[in-house]
């Protein structure tokens, strides 16, 4: 058995590594950081392969698939990916097109050139509690990111369903998650943060169950049902002043 996981180097992807090679996987980790790939190789008991590869740059994304196109991958996590908070009007053009070649381009490439591998059984692609939302101003293109990580997974869901495909789509969307996003972003998170190991481990457990839509969380659970029934702009205007209070001093 084997997983490649993407944006393995710290918090949720890490976990997943842990966990994954817990229960007898080896392992393909990507991540810009080889030191980080290096010291979480040490921890795992399963056969490793590390890639220091920044997936932002696509020439990467395809170096990677050629790299590992014959490995007999079984699992397939879509995990790389960054928050940029601040005014859409302010930020900077270059900062914004790179996160969505991270968070978009790369995760769409992996899955198309990987979905029809006979081997591939599971794909998982990371996205967030903000892909489900009607837009979060203020963090306007980390939302848009993971909306299109949502919409994508659920049509790429049906066609396989309709085609009798063996294969499962899974989409995480964790609501605030204790990792080292808060610190790329620059935000603050003002709710509780749930336990990278948390919700890696009931992630990968629902993959496993066949699970399309995975939120881990009760609360967050809950959050995104009643946003369901209030008006677009009311939910933007509650959404702005939740996220303003996310800014670090």
């Amino acid at each position: 058995m084997k997983a490649l996981i993407t944006g393995a180097s710290s918090g949720i992807g890490k976990e997943m590594a842990i966990y994954l090679s817990e229960l007898g996987y080896d392992l393909i980790i990507v991540a810009r950081s080889k030191d980080k790939l290096l010291e979480l190789k040490k921890e795992l008991k399963t056969k490793i392969n590390i890639y220091d590869y920044d997936l932002a740059n696509t020439k990467n994304v395809y170096k990677l698939y050629d790299d590992v196109k014959n490995d007999k991958i079984d699992v397939i996590i879509n995990n790389a990916g960054y928050g940029l908070f601040g005014s859409y009007l302010t930020n900077k053009l270059d900062d914004e097109i790179n996160m969505i070649d991270l968070n978009i381009k790369c995760l769409h490439i992996l899955t198309k050139l990987f979905i029809n591998d006979k081997n591939v059984k599971y794909i998982l692609n990371v996205a967030s509690s903000a892909g489900l939302m009607k837009g979060g101003p203020l963090m306007s293109t980390y939302y848009a990111t993971k909306s299109y990580v949502c919409s994508y997974s659920f049509a790429l869901y049906e066609e396989l369903r309709r085609n009798n495909s063996d294969k499962v789509i899974s989409v995480l969307c964790p609501g605030p998650v204790d990792t080292n996003f808060n610190n790329r972003a620059n935000v603050k998170f003002n709710l509780k943060e749930m336990d990278a190991r948390y919700v890696a481990r009931y992630a990968i457990d629902k993959m496993f169950k066949k699970k399309l839509i995975i939120i881990p969380g009760f609360s967050v659970k809950m959050g995104l049902f009643f946003t369901r029934f209030l008006p677009t702009k009311l939910l933007l205007k509650i959404t702005y002043k939740f996220q303003e209070r996310k800014k670090t001093p």
